[in-house]
């Protein structure tokens, strides 16, 4: 424990006798001090947005001083600060916040621990009866949810001594985000990593996981994620000392979401439902069980492309969306887990993932854009009017300015004009 110091009195004091109070400071030295005062506060409430956007938190209470109430780390209408006054000062004082750690061992320390937004204008827009909040997984080191799957893959197998820094070549099958996940783990531990990945995936992603040192194999368009996981196999047959992580079978997929995801968001906000794409399955398995364990009353929803509705006994087939809809059942999925299966097409997903740029301030890739067209149509239903609607964003929208969601965008930024400056 530190103790404070301790001064020895400037004079000898009697027995029990009250302490001598202070001088009073001359008008200047008092000035100097409320305006030290004020610094400090400001300083304070600089320090009070840094610690709040990536702090880990409890359900909040109201604020007797009549600011919104807190929930955690919900960042929208219902944010708020208490004051406490001493010395005649204001100072801000952080609600449910937990001082993160000034230092990271390594890049994989930094997962985790992302923010809930509350969406405003499209769910007026839509009719919404109940609040729509997002769990920015997009504010992960590597922009996306697969980041804390990539990270729980790679520590556990190394615990179980399946695989070793500096020897082993991992190989997964991949649409983008969990090979963008693996390879900047990878990079930092020491793993050479080969990535195969349908030809249909941006050029962004293409371009980061060649940045980050991994080796891509491109596989047909219309053999899906299919097509990319046998190829995969093949890879891992023919390499000496390699090692397949499996993220559509791999146990620490949802064990991921189910120790971090899911209780982040029981220690943010009361969630009544629960929405989520489902790619791999990992983030609806792990965080509905968590959540369902916490209450059992929990609607959990699970979000498909219409083009390739196969949780909904559908065939599988092409689609733009992204992540999500892999053309099969993955063995890591538990079925039981959701309560609701809803379809979002590619356009719908396209042009709702564009509407959160503008409306909502907040650019997202497509998968999240259906997860918010799903989100909205729940959040109409009279049974939830009141409650709260949670859905997972799963990844940054820079990384599909190259897709057709922005098709229109990118042409206008090419053809835009340079403007003539008077002289």
């Amino acid at each position: 424990p530190i103790h404070p110091p301790t001064r020895p009195p400037s004079q000898p004091t009697q027995p029990n006798a009250a302490p001598a109070p202070p001088p009073p400071l001359p008008p200047h030295a008092a000035m100097r001090r409320n305006a030290a005062h004020a610094v400090a506060a400001l300083g304070a409430s600089a320090l009070l947005l840094l610690v709040v956007l990536r702090a880990t938190a409890s359900s909040g209470a109201p604020l007797s001083s009549g600011l919104a109430a807190v929930r955690g780390r919900t960042f929208g209408l219902d944010r708020g600060v208490s004051f406490s006054s001493r010395s005649g000062m204001r100072k801000p004082t952080c609600i449910n916040a937990v001082t993160p750690p000034n230092q990271a061992g390594d890049v994989t320390d930094l997962i985790g621990n992302t923010p809930i937004v509350k969406l405003n204008r499209i769910p007026a827009a839509e009719g919404a009866v109940a609040n729509v909040y997002a769990k920015l997984e997009s504010m992960e080191p590597m922009s996306s949810v697969k980041d804390r799957i990539g990270r729980s893959m790679i520590l556990e197998a190394e615990k179980a001594g399946k695989i070793t820094p500096g020897k082993t070549v991992l190989v997964e099958p991949t649409s983008g985000n969990t090979g963008i996940a693996l390879a900047f783990i990878a990079a930092a531990r020491g793993y050479k990593l080969i990535l195969t990945m349908p030809e249909s995936m941006s050029i962004e992603r293409r371009m980061v996981l060649r940045a980050l040192g991994a080796e891509v194999v491109l596989t047909p368009k219309a053999k899906g994620m299919g097509g990319a996981l046998a190829k995969a196999n093949e890879i891992v047959d023919s390499t000496p000392d390699s090692y397949q992580l499996q993220q559509f079978a791999n146990p620490d997929n949802p064990k991921a979401h189910y120790t971090t995801t899911g209780p982040e968001i029981a220690a943010q906000i009361q969630t009544d439902v629960f929405v989520s794409g489902v790619g791999t399955g990992g983030t609806i398995t792990g965080t509905g069980q968590y959540l369902k364990e916490q209450n059992p009353n929990t609607y959990i929803v699970a979000v498909e492309p219409t083009e390739s509705a196969v949780l909904s006994g559908g065939k599988p087939g092409p689609h733009p969306i992204q992540g999500i809809g892999a053309g099969f059942v993955p063995p890591v999925l538990k079925t039981d887990i959701y309560d609701e299966v809803v379809q979002v097409s590619g356009k719908e997903a396209m042009e709702m993932a564009r509407r959160m740029s503008t409306e909502e301030g907040i650019m997202c890739g497509i998968s999240s854009g259906a997860a918010v067209v799903a989100a909205t149509q729940l959040a109409k239903r009279p049974e939830y009017r009141g409650k709260n609607v949670v859905a997972i964003i799963p990844s940054f929208g820079e990384r599909y300015l190259s897709t057709a969601m922005f098709e229109a965008l990118r042409k206008e930024a090419y053809d835009m004009p340079t403007a003539e400056i008077s002289a």
